[in-house]
């Protein structure tokens, strides 16, 4: 007997995983918004909701999700040693934690004259993964997007028990200026539960500890460094690697990424024994990701501005990257590629959500209607 639409629509199984729509529309919002558009025209789908995130902005919102975790609050240092309000997501039954770094140790802590990372240190960041290990945890993902620090991860290795000393035999603050006059690791009082936990890093740069694509020459000029400093800090990076050379027989420089965040990528590789992964397959993996869509019909993702950045270690990325049989959706708020890029993207529907607003503000203020719009249009062509 022939199906009827009814019959179909009940065999569609559609995966909502978008990224957010940046100062518009979270994650969640935007699944709402598909949801309600698709309904509309096919009641009966099965609709699954996963959103993502790379491991930035919205990140805590969606492992919250997934973890069924709780916010922690305490009081830390920030990156000058000023005591500041810091979170982290934490699932007891999980006995998992996800540190943002920025929380402690961000350059969104410092006004701009403030800036200097020579002065600055990671050392509220290790306060916090201090805070979760004594909880128990055993397993801590760490976001180290938004840094105000080039300490190479010293200063959060001091709150974890870590102590660093010069020629002297002086004890080290664990701040950027610091680097160049370690002579001594010691490692007798180290937190005892890190070498039971699981450390993994989401980090989407591939920068050397040093050199004109490491750490201080890339991004300490954005963290208010001169150019005088900006050797300074390379130099100081330099000697902390052949000191972990010498002391550890560990080479930091020939690791991707571990220039990431002024080292501290570097840091959680010493010191934490972590693992640095692309921030978007870390989340897949917390949200099972390519098991749910094993037998979705679409998936259907997106966030607020499509162009040629996106398709490098983003959600659309890492959604692109997961597809086998499925058919894709992507709606973006605002599509920025030539015709030649638009032509390379391999999806089975695209959708620009601003053609339906007055101009950019009433696009950004009324996303999630003309997002919903725009799913009406895509399921009468694509669901019936």
């Amino acid at each position: 007997m022939p199906f009827d639409d009814k019959d179909l629509s009940k065999m569609i199984k559609i995966v909502i995983a978008p990224d957010k729509f940046k100062g518009s529309l979270t994650g969640f919002e935007f699944c709402d918004a598909i949801e309600h558009g698709i309904k509309k025209h096919v009641p009966d789908a099965e609709i699954e909701k996963l959103p993502l995130a790379d491991g930035g902005d919205g990140t805590v919102e969606v492992l919250k999700y997934y973890l069924d975790g709780q916010i922690i609050s305490l009081e830390v240092n920030d990156p000058l040693g000023r005591k500041v309000k810091a979170t982290y997501l934490y699932s007891k039954a999980k006995k998992t934690a996800f540190i943002e770094m920025a929380e402690a140790s961000g350059i969104c802590l410092l006004t701009k004259k403030e800036a200097n990372p020579l002065k600055t240190s990671t050392y509220g960041t290790g306060q916090l993964i201090e805070n979760a290990l004594n909880k128990g945890v055993e397993h801590i993902i760490l976001g180290i997007g938004g840094s105000a620090t080039n300490d190479a991860g010293i200063g959060m290795a001091r709150a974890l028990g870590y102590r660093f000393f010069d020629k002297d035999k002086k004890e080290l603050l664990g701040i950027g200026e610091n680097l160049q006059k370690i002579e001594n690791i010691d490692i007798s009082d180290v937190h005892p539960q890190i070498r039971n936990v699981k450390f993994e890093v989401a980090c989407d740069v591939d920068n050397p500890l040093y050199g004109l694509n490491g750490a201080a020459y890339v991004y300490s000029p954005q963290k208010g460094a001169t150019p005088k400093m900006v050797t300074e800090l390379d130099n100081g990076l330099m000697v902390f690697n052949e000191v972990v050379k010498s002391q550890f027989q560990l080479d930091l420089q020939n690791i991707k990424g571990a220039g990431a965040a002024g080292g501290l990528g570097a840091g959680c590789i010493l010191f934490l024994g972590a693992k640095l992964n692309s921030g978007i397959e870390l989340i897949k993996k917390v949200a099972d990701f390519d098991k749910k869509i094993k037998n979705a019909d679409w998936v259907i993702t997106g966030e607020g501005k499509l162009d040629a950045q996106t398709f490098s270690g983003k959600v659309i990325r890492g959604v692109l990257d997961s597809i086998e049989n499925q058919k894709l959706a992507l709606f973006c708020g605002v599509i920025d590629l030539s015709e030649e890029e638009r032509k390379n993207v391999k999806v089975d529907y695209i959708s620009e959500t601003s053609v339906y607003a007055k101009n950019i503000d009433d696009s950004i203020r009324n996303a999630g209607k003309y997002l919903e719009k725009a799913t009406e249009e895509y399921a009468r062509i694509n669901l019936k």
